[in-house]
């Protein structure tokens, strides 16, 4: 799948173009390990079945991958999830943001097959890793939901409640690595959402540098799809 950033920089921006053919999303990727227990047993709760290692690592087939404003899913029952993502170009490593829309319903049978029926929509804009790197746990992932005629704030929270990239680089390879290797792209954890899992219409998103100042967004609106038997 090739994907288009415009990649903003002190330096100078430039677009750059990348050929993913290896989709990693990263679950279970909280730092607070006894949170994310008490997670896991919530959605067992719910049927959802634990994960085989924290954390761990879903393939997902690339051409799920999209940067288009627009998704079709099938039922009502899937929503979005903003997560950063991280790929390597020319020998560094970028930072862009992604939604790993899921489907809900069908996690509770298995959440990669949840994962897998779902397209990816990805930002068109992205960051040099090494560019934020030194203050990457105050970085802040936020999406938002129309709701009632509103937007609200459907998750908030720092980077510093995730597992950092290149930890999480190092358990996927099984070895420490200073970057992935061209082709991968990582969608690296997420945080909860604030009232609970629920479906929307559309899915705003952003990454937000509080020492800077600078975001990276990105909106998509989905449209549901019948169920037919």
């Amino acid at each position: 799948m090739r994907l288009e950033f415009d990649v903003e920089s002190a330096g100078g921006d430039q677009r750059i173009a990348v050929e993913i053919d290896n989709l990693v999303v990263a679950g279970w990727a909280g730092r607070d390990l006894a949170a994310t227990e008490h997670h896991i047993e919530e959605l067992a709760a719910l049927g959802v079945p634990r994960p085989s290692a924290v954390p761990l690592y879903y393939r997902v087939a690339e051409n799920q991958l999209t940067q288009a404003p627009h998704i079709q899913v099938l039922g009502p029952d899937s929503s979005g999830e903003v997560e950063v993502l991280v790929f390597s170009a020319g020998g560094e490593m970028y930072v862009s943001l992604a939604s790993d829309h899921t489907d809900r319903k069908l996690e509770a049978q298995s959440v990669a097959l949840a994962k897998q029926v779902c397209a990816k929509p990805v930002a068109g804009r992205a960051w040099r890793y090494a560019d934020v790197a030194a203050h990457w746990d105050a970085l802040v992932i936020r999406s938002f939901i129309p709701e009632n005629g509103a937007q609200v704030t459907y998750q908030e929270g720092a980077l510093a409640a995730l597992r950092p990239p290149l930890e999480l680089i190092a358990g996927y390879l099984g070895r420490p690595a200073a970057l992935l290797p061209e082709g991968t792209a990582m969608v690296c954890g997420t945080v909860g959402a604030i009232g609970g899992i629920r479906p929307a219409s559309a899915f705003a998103m952003e990454l937000f540098d509080p020492e800077t100042g600078r975001r990276l967004q990105h909106r998509y609106t989905i449209e549901t799809l019948p169920e037919v038997a």
